[in-house]
């Protein structure tokens, strides 16, 4: 997040780890631009933050010529400011996976190839997989996601990027324990899986999701359980570019 209060602090910790793959998170809703708030009237509130409306917001895109110059714009601004990190862009996906609305998709994948893009984000969740690691987990929307999903997929393997077989991390965005994730370590699905989560030392930062237990994500990222599954030999680790 190029525009985020603590995006200075993430770049110097990324540089000194040369081996952390880092991608661009787009943020086109919830958020602040990069971009003067004045040049995108159609996409931002009265506050110059990004409109929460996704749903009306993904309509102005899709309707009004002058909300996709504005997107445009934005999307190059922010992948400028990655640029300006000189980090290696490992991949590139949305906040709130806004990048499933297909014109959001197009403006992204024509904006990213001219910066060297090569790897999207697909969120296709295999939800067999979901209810076999943890039996309890609710019903969720991938019913409405799924198609989206892959047809951003498509999209992308088509602009030739590569996009993951199976992404983890939506019906449990905010709650990743130690035990779901060593869960989902033990039943990779065939192919290539990306799995993210939503670590930090505390619950109740400022701008936090209510309900998302940060604390409970870092710990699963440092169990020695979910450790010791993600180094067994039949799995390879690594970011986007060491797939692509």
């Amino acid at each position: 997040m190029v525009s985020g209060g603590a995006a200075r602090d993430a770049v110097e910790r990324a540089r000194r780890l040369p081996h952390l793959r880092v991608g661009l998170h787009v943020v086109l809703v919830e958020g602040c631009p990069v971009l003067p708030p004045e040049r995108l009237p159609r996409l931002v509130d009265a506050s110059g933050r990004f409109r929460s409306d996704m749903a009306g917001l993904g309509f102005d895109i899709f309707a009004h010529p002058s909300a996709r110059r504005q997107l445009a714009a934005e999307i190059e601004a922010q992948f400028e400011a990655f640029r300006a990190t000189n980090l290696p862009l490992d991949h590139v996906n949305a906040h709130k996976h806004f990048h499933l609305h297909p014109t959001v998709a197009g403006a992204i994948i024509a904006v990213g190839r001219r910066h060297g893009l090569r790897g999207l984000r697909a969120p296709i969740e295999t939800r067999s997989t979901l209810v076999d690691a943890d039996p309890q987990t609710p019903p969720g929307s991938d019913w409405l996601t799924a198609p989206w999903a892959s047809l951003l997929a498509r999209r992308a393997r088509r602009a030739g990027l590569r996009s993951p077989d199976a992404v983890f991390g939506l019906a449990w965005s905010g709650a990743m324990t130690a035990p779901r994730f060593a869960g989902l370590l033990d039943r990779l699905p065939e192919g290539w899986t990306e799995i993210y989560t939503h670590p930090a030392t505390r619950d109740d930062f400022e701008g936090h999701a209510p309900g998302y237990r940060y604390a409970d994500e870092l710990a699963a990222l440092t169990s020695a359980a979910v450790i010791a599954a993600a180094r067994r030999s039949d799995i390879k680790l690594g970011g986007y570019s060491d797939f692509c």
